[in-house]
């Protein structure tokens, strides 16, 4: 069978050949590089979920309805591949997936995708948290300061430890507890804006916080001198958060990774949470802040209390873990929301007179290296310089002018090679 085709019908179909071609935007070698720029959203704030309960708390309330548009971004986990935004794009939200992996993988696709513009959006990391009973209780809501990494750490049994050690943790390159680290990789601490910390807890403490009568009754239980604060009703507390993906209990524990944050923060840190996620999602947002696809000063990190990290006196940290983690979880998820939408609000309503031109950070913000500039606060100082930072990463230059060494695995800042 043959067809006969005009040149007028040849001309037709050429006309709508190119303008198919020139609506898929395309980088080198013609290579499709995502959506058109008019599909780009720029979002006001960005809530950042870890796991699905703390997401379905933000669907269907009344302020906002974030499911209006739904985005699907390459690289998300295969459990949450959408962010979540509200038809004008003002808020999104997404779900990274649990523990440090997932965090670090769903915060970079988004970092890196063509769909947002997020150089001007707030971050509100929202998620429950572990509680130390020293700090604060279940159904609180925490602000941190500062975000430790506590599990990078060297670990001994602590069947097997010297008789004059407190816990089989200590830093890396150590050679006992409470002696600071000596191999940096640039995670172990990380510091955002305080001043929007503090702006972030006030919004909070307008709203009423949800408790439970199981709550209130396991918190009483708690009636060591040391825990008054684990025993009183729930309050919104600036206070910082550790890091690791094991879901530790005890106060040995909380003990070790309270003390090391002390260490890391040269005495400024107070641990009060801990989370699986927030080292890993904070240097996912520095590392876009480099570039500057994010701004680092514009993020929040917001944990509510939803278990004990230790037993109260006379119980075990196994009952802790396993039967008792139940009391605060109901109330601590509808924290996030409670407190979280004040937050949200509080930035949304505050736009124009406040949050569009930035709150000025008046501590230094980033990690132990002052990748985004600047001396931090903590540790040692700034380990690297500017120039220093950029050489690191070009191992074969570093060799050639000795700025560093390799120890093992392991680049060290010539200032700490020994």
């Amino acid at each position: 069978m043959r067809f006969s085709i005009s040149a007028s019908q040849l001309l037709v179909i050429y006309a709508a050949l190119t303008q198919i071609a020139e609506a898929i935007p395309t980088g080198a070698h013609g290579v499709p590089r995502g959506p058109a720029k008019t599909d780009v959203l720029k979002p006001k704030v960005f809530i950042i979920s870890m796991f699905e309960p703390e997401g379905d708390v933000w669907y269907g309330i009344p302020e906002f309805d974030l499911l209006a548009k739904n985005v699907t971004i390459p690289g998300f986990s295969t459990l949450y591949p959408d962010a979540h935004c509200t038809a004008s794009g003002e808020v999104c939200q997404l779900v990274t997936g649990e523990a440090e992996i997932n965090a670090a993988a769903t915060v970079t696709s988004l970092v890196q995708s063509h769909r947002f513009d997020l150089s001007s959006t707030y971050f509100l990391i929202a998620g429950i948290a572990g509680v130390n009973p020293e700090v604060a209780t279940l159904s609180s809501v925490t602000f941190a300061r500062y975000a430790v990494q506590v599990a990078l750490e060297y670990e001994f049994d602590a069947r097997e430890i010297p008789s004059n050690w407190s816990t089989g943790y200590l830093g890396q390159g150590a050679y006992a507890p409470g002696q600071y680290p000596t191999f940096i990789y640039g995670t172990e601490v990380l510091e955002v804006n305080a001043a929007l910390r503090s702006l972030a807890a006030g919004f909070a403490k307008t709203a009423v916080l949800n408790d439970t009568p199981d709550a209130a009754a396991y918190r009483a239980l708690y009636t060591s001198q040391a825990y008054v604060a684990g025993s009183s009703p729930p309050s919104v507390v600036e206070c910082d958060v550790a890091t690791s993906d094991v879901y530790f209990s005890g106060a040995l524990l909380g003990q070790a990774f309270g003390n090391f944050t002390k260490l890391m923060t040269n005495g400024s840190g107070l641990y009060c949470t801990t989370g699986q996620e927030d080292n890993a999602t904070l240097e996912a947002l520095l590392r876009g802040a480099v570039t500057g696809l994010v701004d680092f000063s514009r993020i929040i990190v917001m944990r509510t209390a939803s278990d004990f990290d230790r037993p109260y006196p006379g119980s075990s940290p196994q009952y802790n873990l396993f039967y008792a983690a139940d009391y605060g979880y109901g109330p601590a998820l509808q924290n996030v929301y409670l407190a979280g939408v004040k937050v949200v609000e509080g930035i949304i309503n505050g736009w124009e007179n406040t949050f569009k031109k930035g709150v000025n950070a008046t501590n230094y913000i980033g990690d132990i290296f002052g990748t985004l500039g600047g001396t931090p606060d903590f540790g040692q100082g700034a380990l690297l310089s500017e120039q220093e930072a950029l050489d690191k990463r070009n191992l074969e230059k570093n060799k050639r002018t000795g700025r560093a060494r390799r120890v093992g695995r392991r680049l060290l800042p010539a200032r700490l090679s020994r």
